[in-house]
């Protein structure tokens, strides 16, 4: 899985990405500052069930910390986006190719409307957050238009000779853009689309697909500056989207202060704690985030909007496999050791494969280890469930 991080320059884009992998990726706001897309690992939090099972557990793939656990997901930070992007213009033709490698994508808007339509600053208010919600859909939707159009007519010839369904045509037209057959087959029974219909139908078809293929939540950033409040809930209002308040420059601040050992911070707490004696200039800092985040928000927004993107976007859960369901542990008696994102819905016998595909070849049972109940490879997953595989030899 991974999950992408779009928006123009300047609207603190790397920002959102360092402050949920810690990687040190260039900031500033010279347009096209993120040429390379950077690339690292953020964590989505989740309940540990250490706590409820009476066990101190023994993280291997993720963290635990204080009955929370840290799950890894893997996140791009991709260059910024300009108007006329799908026509190749500034870095245009790469920010759209990375993008389709993404399951999800936050786009980091400038609430406060203090960068303009090309990644400009300007002064606060003065740019409608509105329009760059637009112009990113419409770009990446132009430019999926431009790719399905290119030899449409030449493999529409050729599927009235070989049979082939209309869908596997767009299939293989849309190849790369990690796009599902599926994904097609829906978008093209809600759209009505044949082979000739008209551009305004295939542009309505793509951003049916483009909704459920490249699905985005947008992180409404700048939070902090004043005015961006009113702005955020004028554009909330219109727009009628699931848009989350957030300030990337505070939680990076917070956990570059909780690495120093300044404060104790976890990604996602309503609060902080302070360890050290602070001089003025870090009382002043933190007394902002605190007065002008964390106390009106609840939180910065980041971690908000990455569990929403893995858990309600995506529908991922979290399962803990064991081999031990009476101790919960592995077989070197390490406890609740692994925790692994599946698809909502998933089977044991596919937990059982994505531990090992040998164990999933050789499964004779599992064992729902809260209840010690034994489940069929059938068996539903749910969120928190502990499960231990029993498999041949």
């Amino acid at each position: 899985m991974l999950i992408g991080v779009v928006g123009k320059s300047n609207t603190g884009k790397t920002t959102f990405f360092s402050a949920a992998t810690l990687v040190d990726a260039e900031i500033s706001n010279r347009i096209f500052t993120t040429i390379e897309p950077n690339k690292g690992v953020t964590f989505v939090r989740t309940e540990c069930p250490c706590k409820k099972l009476g066990v101190k557990c023994s993280p291997k793939n993720s963290k635990c910390i204080n009955g929370v656990r840290y799950v890894p997901v893997k996140m791009v930070d991709v260059a910024g986006l300009v108007p006329g992007a799908h026509e190749g213009r500034g870095l245009g033709n790469q920010f759209l190719s990375d993008i389709m490698e993404a399951d999800a994508l936050i786009h980091v808007v400038d609430i406060s409307g203090s960068t303009d339509e090309s990644g400009n600053p300007v002064a606060p208010g003065s740019n409608d957050p509105k329009n760059d919600i637009k112009f990113l859909e419409e770009e990446i939707d132009f430019w999926i238009l431009g790719i399905l159009k290119r030899n449409l007519l030449t493999l529409v010839r050729k599927m009235e000779s070989t049979k082939e369904k209309f869908s596997v045509v767009l299939e293989n037209q849309l190849s790369g853009l990690g796009i599902k057959l599926p994904e097609i087959e829906d978008a093209l029974v809600r759209a009505g689309l044949n082979p000739n219909s008209s551009d305004e139908e295939f542009l309505e078809f793509i951003k049916i697909l483009r909704s459920s293929s490249k699905p985005i939540v947008i992180a409404a950033n700048k939070i902090d500056i004043p005015g961006s409040e009113n702005i955020f809930s004028r554009v909330k209002d219109v727009m009628r989207l699931d848009m989350i308040p957030c300030s990337a420059a505070s939680e990076l601040a917070l956990r570059k202060a909780s690495e120093k050992n300044i404060i104790a911070y976890n990604p996602g707490d309503p609060n902080f704690f302070v360890l050290n004696e602070l001089d003025e200039k870090q009382k002043t800092a933190l007394g902002f985030i605190n007065n002008s985040v964390l106390v009106p928000y609840k939180s910065t927004g980041v971690q908000k909007i990455i569990d929403k993107v893995v858990f309600d976007v995506l529908n991922m859960i979290v399962v803990y496999p064991v081999e031990n369901e009476h101790k919960f542990t592995d077989h070197k008696n390490n406890a609740l050791p692994d925790a692994i994102l599946m698809k909502k819905g998933s089977t044991a016998l596919e937990l059982a494969y994505k531990v090992h595909e040998d164990i999933g070849k050789n499964f004779i049972a599992a064992v729902d280890a809260r209840t010690g109940m034994h489940v069929s490879a059938k068996y539903a997953l749910k969120n928190g469930d502990v499960i231990s595989i029993k498999a041949g030899r």
